[in-house]
């Protein structure tokens, strides 16, 4: 991946891709944001998921059930002349078509914050720990190997406006949405990254946001496939 510059491994060829596409660029230049999609069936028979080489998702696969329709968000990527709403919302549109052409009751994976030593994000981590942390029952939590404690400031100390300012954008707009955070932070090192655990029941989403990812804004999916 370093030689090539490019990102990639085994879950490429099981997962769909989800890509916005700017066609004003020539050939080979046009795909401007990006999300892979994992879901349960293909995982289960293929070795898993990605996500499970950071977190224990048992409790979450109890949950939902043999039947429960789980979906793997990742690779999420924006070109960076394109990290607008526009780029965001057409993401999100597909998405939204892809959970419900799929049965998908739960959405989840990892997110990430820059470098791999946690105190520089003690605030924003320890404000995920004491807000977000999902239902005992169905708490996936990190590998006890891997776990590294969101802990690290008590609740009392943490500035609620400081914290938000602190979240990295794409986190921000999962909890926006509904989503949970995971028991535990993972360092990867590979990425130098320190990674946290997204899980978004699809009940949970508000219908405000709902409606905003399928109303007709002048953006529109050209092609779709399953």
């Amino acid at each position: 991946m370093a030689r090539l510059g490019r990102d990639f491994d085994r879950f490429d060829r099981l997962c769909d891709h989800l890509m916005v596409f700017d066609r004003r660029h020539p050939d080979g230049e046009q795909a401007v944001g990006t999300y892979r999609l994992l879901r349960r069936e293909f995982a289960e028979t293929h070795g898993g998921f990605y996500s499970a080489s950071e977190y224990d998702l048992q409790p979450m696969l109890d949950y939902a059930g043999a039947g429960g329709g789980l979906l793997e968000l990742g690779r999420s990527c924006v070109h960076r002349d394109y990290r607008t709403n526009a780029t965001i919302q057409l993401l999100w549109r597909g998405i939204s078509t892809y959970i419900t052409d799929h049965d998908i009751s739960f959405m989840f994976g990892c997110a990430s914050f820059p470098g791999t030593d946690p105190e520089r994000h003690a605030m924003a981590l320890s404000y995920l720990h004491h807000n977000h942390l999902p239902p005992p029952e169905w708490r996936v939590r990190a590998l006890p190997e891997r776990f590294v404690s969101m802990n690290l400031m008590p609740a009392d100390q943490v500035n609620l406006r400081t914290a938000l300012h602190a979240l990295p954008p794409l986190i921000k707009g999962y909890l926006r949405l509904g989503a949970y955070i995971g028991d535990g932070a993972v360092i990867d090192q590979q990425f130098g990254t320190t990674d946290v655990f997204i899980l978004l029941p699809v009940d949970r989403i508000a219908p405000k946001y709902q409606n905003r990812f399928s109303a007709d804004e002048g953006l529109t999916i050209t092609e779709y496939r399953a």
